[in-house]
């Protein structure tokens, strides 16, 4: 008949890869039917009793005690096997790939045996692991927290503490970085190149780095942030910091951001700061609505292909993806600041408004998008306006504004007098139908236009839209060369039209610098960029990757402190301060 035999250690700890190879190493024995080596949380419970192995004793086991159970043929071999646990143990410690002679018992200990590492991993339970990274941060490391069950209170404190520091705190629940071509956790052997990337999705960046891998492409570095950091109360500060290092990092050429869909709010904030680094940004929120495929520095993408394919084509120098611009911020007069949007198409004008959104705090229409900046009057500007002068309001016993200029021309005029106008935007629609030669009622008011605030000290910055084909009756080259001629800067494409409109009157407004200093202290960039070695604290595999890879690495024979007693740890946790 079979029989259970059970051994309860009060807080013992071993790496949960330990346990998985001792319980297989257990239930492989002779005459074992099954066995069972857990940490006797609830859930481990559960399982247990799922497989027929939880007996009265252990349901009053602690979460921090160790339970070992062994289900035989009989009470003698059960016992047995019990009884070899230590030596299965010590075997597979024999036998491991860590290669140390001596395994220090403290981070402390560890950070002398390898005073040059400057990333400690962690690993050991969520219960335990906070405590375990306020230590290396006190030893000044960088964290790689692979510990989930981290409460977000604790996260919180730990990525404003590193912040105050320069310390990356990648986690929790971080399973995979690259630092300087070194894979840490889970992580993929990618191809040193000019692509860095920081993300909050574990697969989600090896997936992307494999494919900038297959691509051709290649990367810096790879900075996990855990999944909640661009949640509201975390807000983005480790995505924030990756950003801003990888940005001065000389060798990193193009920077990927990618997440699961942040807090909305959150979202916003690391988009403005992203606008103001120095290097193109490709953005994948997975799932993440954005109207836009580019707003200046920021390319936006939907899949993980299209956002390794963008980066490694942004890397390889496509100047249809990059596309800087130079505004002639010193023309104007002190003053001039306003975008006038003058359009004949209604689509045109919406879209106009939808790219806007993400330039100008806000743009006022008589057709807006949000009914909070609706025009009082649609005949009188306010501030940033963009006027659809085909809505009905003006096309009552008068033709369509596609065909009939006049009433677009007194607004023009109108519009280049008021000294706080910087930059008309026009849209010039050809086809059948329409107008037989705008370019003869339009350019020469735009010259005038352009001569008269020039008598006056301002400059006007008028821009248009050519929407046409060159086999158009209008003649296409003939109209666009005319307009240039009149002084305007001509687009075929109105996203590109907006995007340079809304760009230079941010850049007049100063928009487009970063909204704030940064709220953290910067990562020292050598951190990243010299050579790699790391303490690991947890699983013992993960020192094995390390080693595999020939870097330094230390393991920590680590212990909870108190022999697991929370009370007891928390109170050592104050007396270091």
């Amino acid at each position: 008949m079979s029989s259970i035999k059970t051994e309860i250690r009060a807080g013992a700890y071993y790496d949960s890869v330990i346990l998985m190879q001792l319980q297989r190493s257990l239930a492989d024995l002779p005459k074992v039917i099954d066995a069972g080596v857990v940490m006797a949380t609830e859930a481990n419970k559960d399982l247990l009793e799922q497989s027929g192995l939880l007996v009265d004793e252990i349901k009053g086991a602690k979460a921090d005690d160790l339970v070992i159970v062994v289900k035989a043929e009989n009470a003698k071999d059960a016992q047995k096997a019990l009884e070899q646990v230590d030596d299965l143990v010590a075997a597979r410690r024999s036998r491991d790939t860590v290669g140390q002679d001596f395994l220090p018992k403290s981070l402390e200990t560890a950070a002398k045996t390898l005073p040059d590492a400057k990333w400690i991993l962690i690993s050991v339970p969520g219960r335990y692991a906070a405590g375990v990274s306020q230590e290396a941060l006190r030893l000044g490391k960088h964290v790689f927290l692979y510990s989930d069950n981290v409460s977000l209170e604790e996260e919180i404190d730990l990525k404003k503490k590193g912040a105050e520091k320069g310390l990356l705190v990648m986690g929790p629940d971080c399973g995979t970085a690259i630092i300087n071509g070194i894979g840490l956790g889970f992580a993929n052997h990618v191809r040193r190149g000019p692509i860095g990337m920081i993300a909050a999705s574990g697969t989600g960046l090896q997936q992307v780095s494999v494919r900038v891998h297959q691509m051709g492409g290649g990367l810096t570095h790879a900075l996990g942030t855990g999944g909640r950091d661009l949640s509201s109360q975390v807000g983005g500060l480790t995505a924030r910091m990756g950003l801003e290092v990888l940005d001065r990092d000389p060798d990193t050429k193009v920077i990927i951001l990618l997440s699961k869909p942040p807090d909305p709010e959150t979202a916003d904030g690391i988009i403005s700061f992203a606008r103001g680094l120095s290097k193109p940004v490709v953005i994948n929120f997975i799932g993440y609505g954005s109207t836009l495929q580019q707003i200046d520095n920021l390319h936006f993408t939907t899949t993980f292909d299209d956002t390794a394919a963008a980066a490694v084509r942004i890397a390889a120098g496509d100047e249809t993806l990059q596309q800087e611009q130079e505004y002639p911020l010193d023309r104007f007069k002190a003053g001039q600041c306003y975008l006038r949007g003058l359009f004949s198409g209604g689509t045109l004008a919406y879209e106009a408004l939808l790219i806007l959104d993400y330039y100008l705090p806000a743009v006022y229409s008589n057709a807006p998008i949000n009914k909070e900046y609706r025009l009082k009057n649609s005949l009188v500007s306010q501030e940033h306006t963009i006027v659809d002068l085909g809505e009905d309001e003006f096309t009552v016993g008068r033709l369509h504004p596609m065909m009939d200029h006049e009433l677009r021309v007194q607004r023009l005029e109108s519009e280049a007098e008021d000294p706080e106008t910087a930059l008309i935007l026009l849209d010039v629609v050809l086809g059948y139908g329409s107008h037989p030669d705008p370019a003869a009622e339009l350019a020469p008011v735009i010259k005038d236009a352009r001569l008269n605030a020039e008598k006056a000290g301002r400059y006007l910055e008028v821009v248009i839209v050519v929407s046409g084909t060159d086999a158009d009756p209008q003649d296409m080259k003939s109209q666009e060369e005319r307009f240039r001629e009149a002084g305007a800067r001509v687009f075929r494409s109105n996203d590109k039209a907006v995007r340079y409109a809304g760009g230079l009157v941010q850049a007049l407004e100063g928009k487009n610098e970063p909204v704030s200093a940064p709220s953290f202290t910067p990562v020292d960039l050598k951190s990243l960029t010299g050579k790699f070695s790391a303490i690991n604290v947890g699983l013992e595999s993960f020192t094995e990757s390390l080693l595999a890879q020939n870097v330094g690495a230390v393991q920590v024979d680590w212990k909870p402190a108190a022999g697991g007693n929370t009370d007891l740890m928390a109170l050592l946790e104050k007396m270091k301060g």
